[in-house]
């Protein structure tokens, strides 16, 4: 049995880390606060502008020649954009993420296409760095990004499929279901397709335009200035799902780490208490002997 003073230190230490994840599952909270408020404040924006995109795009050819970022080609390269945190701590949300990237890099070298990585975060870029498949990574801004930060990523990854470097990119990141769900998402980026309304849900065919529209300028020319905004939407709407992923993951993994923290407490002080009896009732016996002993 161990000693009374290792299990008083190891308590005490449990106790500290115990404070340690409590404080920061309070932090997490704080902080997914204001993520997800950035989140859902920014959907109904991706929602309108993926409406007016389907207007535009209406019974357009996905590989218009005027339009470049909606060229379909045979496809030989695939560039793998994810988007992980910087920080862990997050329980196995940024692996969940990184294990359905590898998911889909094995299914993509399975059908004979060469696979490449634009990372965003660091755990991310750490992981795929050893691959040697990393062509660009973006570190340091999912604590504080902007919509510059998603302008970047998408010129990267834009410049790459015009130079024809890559015939298709996916996205994958951590999507914000609920406080307790944090799935990873797959979605196509490039080539852009041509947006189509749900046709299984009777209310938006209902509520859809029931008449022909006009554009002015042409609407060649207003898909070619909203092409490019409308793929810096989508990668910083995907931030924003990972942003607000992470803190819930993170308040879900602090909480279990204290928890276990108060079980690893409640045993130790059982054991403290039974060695400490053990002790005592060593004492009373060398007492109790040495007592007998001079009586003799």
């Amino acid at each position: 049995m161990p000693g009374l003073k290792d299990v008083k230190n190891k308590i005490n230490g449990i106790t500290k880390t115990a404070q340690i994840t409590k404080t920061m599952y309070m932090v997490a909270s704080a902080k997914l606060r204001s993520a997800q408020k950035k989140m859902e404040d920014f959907r109904p924006y991706t929602a309108k502008f993926t409406e007016v995109m389907r207007e535009l795009s209406a019974g357009r050819e996905a590989d218009a020649g005027a339009l470049p970022l909606m060229e379909v080609r045979e496809i030989k390269t695939v560039e793998l954009l994810v988007i992980t945190s910087d920080r862990g701590l997050a329980g196995s949300f940024n692996s969940n993420i990184i294990r359905a990237a590898e998911r889909l890099r094995k299914q993509y070298e399975a059908e004979g296409k060469k696979v490449s990585f634009v990372t965003v975060g660091k755990k991310a870029t750490r992981y795929f760095r050893k691959t040697g498949m990393l062509r660009a990574h973006f570190t340091d801004i999912m604590a504080a990004f902007q919509m510059f930060n998603a302008r970047d990523i998408a010129q990267a990854v834009t410049t790459a499929f015009l130079s024809g470097e890559t015939d298709q990119v996916d996205i994958i990141y951590g999507k914000f279901y609920s406080m307790a769900i944090q799935k990873p998402e797959v979605e196509a980026l490039l080539p852009i397709q041509p947006v189509v309304a749900n046709t299984d849900n009777a209310a938006d065919a209902i509520a859809g335009p029931t008449g022909a529209y006009s554009f002015e300028p042409d609407s060649n020319e207003i898909m070619t200035d909203l092409l490019p905004l409308f793929l810096n939407v989508q990668i910083y709407h995907a931030m924003l799902e990972v942003g607000a992923s992470e803190q819930a993951a993170r308040m879900t993994a602090m909480d279990n780490a204290t928890k276990a923290c108060k079980d690893m407490i409640r045993e130790l002080t059982q054991l403290y208490n039974k060695a400490r009896q053990a002790a005592v009732t060593n004492e009373l016996l060398d007492i109790v002997g040495g007592a007998e002993a001079l009586k003799g």
